[in-house]
């Protein structure tokens, strides 16, 4: 008690103190804004100045011939010179400034402070079981997303593989020596599998393999030894070995995979589920969906009454096929969550919305259409600027806001998903997951853990609806 009242009062304080050194150093934001205008206009003047100058090499030449076009060409490559001291002289205003009035404002903004890691800092390490085997790069980037992890969160590692896969790897990537001073710490333990399961494998050969690493590791949370596990491995083979080895909740009929979605605010990001577990789906399956997804935005995201919203063609609760239609009367007539109704596509990035449910075949292609926007979207800001010395002074002031921009439209910046409606905190990640992919996914892992997620996940089954 004494160490939350302690946070609630500490949260202010730092941001009053932000607030204020800013508005002492509101002259550096006065000295980087009149170098970007100063930058603008000598770019300008010099460009003037360069097509006087080429003008005056025209009416040169007819006059005095050869010997003038020389001396007039030299006076030109002088202006060049200049104009290219001015735009340096402006990046490096802009690169040495600008960072000493906006970056703590931004960490503050971006929930990456220096309260956040306190925080993580003073909570209790857990473990957590790593399918080092799963992906498509593995165990390489893997292996060193997990080693990453641990020096930032709270968290230590049960990594499972091949071990002699995973000492190459570590050899191969120069992280054989911190993989071993981790082993000392005891921050990191590695377990012996036998064959993964591949990516284009059925789901049903968890059944066949039993060592395989996702198996090894699922064994480590039904047997408590771990509290949460994560794989970038194949999917439907993690889905069914989840099942399988550690069982669904009671009352549930499907698992689902839930997705974090950026939206206009980036402190509060859209669930949507499902994406990916289940193609078909029953009125039921969404309804449940609802219910998983609901109490991960109260207990994760913190969010107080999550709004849910049902992705359709339309708002009005006549639009959409029969799926739709009839899952919207069972949303509709649910007292335990707040219903919003029907959500179109346009309306899922929007902040409208805290949790959103649709079929997992519909979701998955949502998933992978949003990947793609990051990119294409940098791409047209790219092809839009403006070319020559203008373009370039344009780009370096606008560089760290593409940058904010993509982060915040990376998947790999989320990580993973969660896989709910299973008896244990599972994270799935990313098949082309790298280590970047493999720390974001082991935070959420922790902080699904941290936040006791599996505690009102199992007072589901209290409820009527469940037990009908």
């Amino acid at each position: 008690m004494e160490k939350q009242t302690a946070q609630k009062i500490n949260k202010p304080r730092a941001i009053r103190r932000l607030v204020i050194w800013y508005k002492r150093n509101s002259a550096v934001t006065s000295i980087v804004d009149t170098a970007a205008s100063s930058a603008a206009t000598a770019s300008n003047v010099a460009g003037n100045m360069v097509s006087g100058a080429g003008s005056v090499v025209t009416t040169a030449s007819n006059v005095a011939g050869n010997v003038a076009g020389n001396v007039v060409s030299s006076a030109e490559s002088v202006v060049n010179t200049a104009s290219s001291v001015v735009s340096n002289a402006s990046s490096i205003a802009k690169n040495t400034l600008q960072p000493l009035v906006f970056d703590p404002l931004k960490r503050l903004q971006n929930n990456d402070n220096i309260l956040d890691r306190v925080e993580e800092s003073q909570s209790k390490r857990i473990w957590i079981a790593v399918d080092g085997m799963g992906g498509d790069y593995a165990p390489g980037p893997i292996l060193e997303g997990c080693l990453e992890a641990i020096s930032r969160f709270p968290i230590n590692i049960k990594f499972v593989g091949k071990l002699e896969k995973v000492k190459d790897a570590a050899e191969k990537t120069g992280l054989a020596e911190l993989l071993e001073n981790e082993i000392d710490n005891n921050r990191l333990e590695l377990i012996d599998s036998g064959e993964p399961i591949g990516m284009n494998e059925e789901a049903t050969a968890v059944r066949k393999k039993k060592n395989a690493s996702i198996n090894v590791a699922m064994d480590l949370v039904r047997n408590n030894k771990a509290e949460a596990v994560y794989s970038a491995g194949n999917s439907g083979a993690m889905m069914a070995s989840a099942i399988f080895r550690i069982g669904r909740l009671k009352g549930i009929e499907r698992p689902a995979i839930g997705a974090l979605f950026p939206t206009r605010d980036q402190t509060r990001p859209v669930l949507v589920l499902d994406v990916g577990a289940n193609t078909d789906c029953k009125p039921s399956y969404l309804h449940q969906f609802a219910l998983l997804g609901n109490i991960y935005a109260k207990d994760v995201l913190q969010v107080q009454k999550p709004r849910i919203g049902l992705l359709n063609i339309g708002e009005e609760e006549c639009k959409g096929n029969d799926l739709s239609l009839k899952t919207f009367e069972l949303l509709s007539s649910e007292k335990s969550f707040d219903f919003g109704g029907n959500c179109e596509g346009r309306d899922v990035l929007s902040g409208s919305f805290d949790v959103v449910v649709c079929d997992g075949f519909t979701g998955n292609i949502l998933l992978k259409f949003l990947e793609s926007v990051g990119g294409v979207l940098l791409d047209i800001l790219r092809s839009e600027l403006p070319r020559g010395r203008r373009g370039k002074v344009g780009s370096a002031f606008l560089k760290s806001n593409l940058l904010r921009i993509k982060k915040r439209l990376d998947h790999a910046e989320h990580g993973g998903a969660l896989l709910l409606g299973v008896n244990g905190i599972c994270v799935i990640g990313h098949g082309s997951s790298k280590s970047l992919s493999v720390v974001s996914a082991l935070r959420l892992a922790h902080s699904a853990v941290n936040h006791g997620v599996m505690d009102n996940l199992n007072q589901l089954q209290k409820l009527q609806v469940l037990n009908s």
